[in-house]
């Protein structure tokens, strides 16, 4: 830029106007300007500070919102490990911990199944019981991983079913097994192709052991019998419940050496309904409720207790216009003799036939014959 002229000479005004001292002062301002830009002074320095501009806003990733919906891959089974949102849905279920004696079944049933399925595979067999959890039906079905084959038992007391899902590795694991496997290495797995009748037909063998035990579980607390319905290998062909029902999901392993896998047991809370009282309760032994030290004290301190025995003579039946015409000095005639029979009664019950009569100076009565309880009946 070139700095403001001086005075022009040839200007009308001349020199010294006002006009010629306005050019001046706007001159030393601009020399004053320049000084400061030679000294280092920055125009950032010199122009006002702007504001601060918020920050920017926080993006989830993918896996972030998968985690907040529940819907993280890293589960095995929606049924397990649920969090987020699909886990704050899922709380309005029942849980399993509502019904106390079911997880004693289940015990009940890990210990039955370690013997019983020693002697199926002839191998050494261990089973172990994973989890228990309440699902929806709908979400349990739609979750099991393929393949795998789902068999629908019905409960024959309960009028109900239940269902049985066996996984791919235990499938293989157990043909391995049963046709004479090399011990030490691993089931071969071909997947892509539909399960043959022989496969078919050793799970189905397996399931029945199966049944067996969890029968045998029951049956301290209610005897039940499963009878082994169809076996099904698409999850749409096994619907035992609505899809949004409540169910019962108990996942146990079978390990034999170096093979082995998992089943799934699925019960419906419908289908343990008729017992759902039974279940309630608090488990005090092996004898699912019963204490035998408590029955003996009980049955001693019942053997000692003393109770009332009351003689009956005869009785006579009055109307209530008689009774209420009776007066001191009436008389009431009955037809007892001194050979007649009288009752002895407990709590107005009649519990024996005796004869009356005496010993010393006392009344007494000789027992004849017990009451038969079909003609027992409460005094009027």
């Amino acid at each position: 830029m070139v700095p403001p002229s001086q005075s022009d000479p040839n200007s009308p005004d001349g020199g010294g106007t006002p006009a010629s001292d306005d050019q001046e002062d706007l001159a030393a301002a601009w020399e004053a300007m320049t000084a400061e830009l030679d000294s280092g002074v920055g125009a950032d320095e010199m122009m006002p500070a702007a504001p601060a501009s918020p920050p920017p806003t926080r993006v989830l990733s993918q896996n972030e919102i998968d985690s907040l919906l529940g819907f993280e891959e890293e589960h095995e089974g929606g049924a397990f490990g649920q969090s987020g949102i699909q886990a704050i849905i899922n709380s309005a279920l029942v849980s399993y911990e509502r019904l106390p004696m079911l997880e004693v079944v289940f015990d009940r049933l890990v210990r039955l199944m370690s013997t019983s399925m020693r002697n199926f595979t002839s191998d050494n067999v261990e089973v172990s019981l994973d989890s228990i959890a309440s699902v929806r039906f709908g979400d349990y079905l739609n979750g099991v991983p393929l393949p795998a084959m789902l068999s629908v038992i019905r409960a024959e007391q309960w009028d109900n079913y239940i269902l049985i899902t066996v996984d791919s590795a235990l499938i293989y694991s157990v043909v391995d097994v049963l046709l004479g496997g090399r011990r030490g290495t691993a089931a071969m797995r071909i997947e892509g192709r539909p399960y043959t009748t022989i496969e078919r037909s050793l799970v189905e063998r397996m399931v029945h052991v199966i049944l067996t035990d969890l029968g045998a579980a029951f049956e301290p607390l209610s005897p039940v019998t499963f009878r082994f319905d169809r076996l099904e290998t698409n999850p749409r062909f096994a619907t035992i419940s609505r899809p949004s029902n409540a169910a019962i999901l108990a996942r146990l392993r079978i390990d034999m050496e170096d093979r082995g896998g998992h089943f799934d047991l699925c019960i419906p809370y419908a289908t343990l309904e008729p017992v759902r009282e039974l279940l309630l309760q608090m488990f005090m032994g092996e004898k699912f409720g019963r204490d035998s030290i408590w029955e003996t004290h009980l049955a001693t301190e019942l053997w000692n207790t003393q109770v009332e025995l009351m003689a009956v003579l005869d009785e006579t039946v009055l109307t209530l216009k008689d009774v209420f015409e009776l007066k001191v000095g009436n008389r009431i005639m009955f037809d007892a003799s001194p050979d007649s029979l009288i009752d002895l009664r407990c709590g107005g019950v009649p519990m024996y036939i005796a004869q009356m009569g005496r010993q010393g100076s006392r009344l007494a009565a000789q027992i004849e014959a017990p009451v038969e309880r079909k003609s027992r009946r409460r005094s009027p």
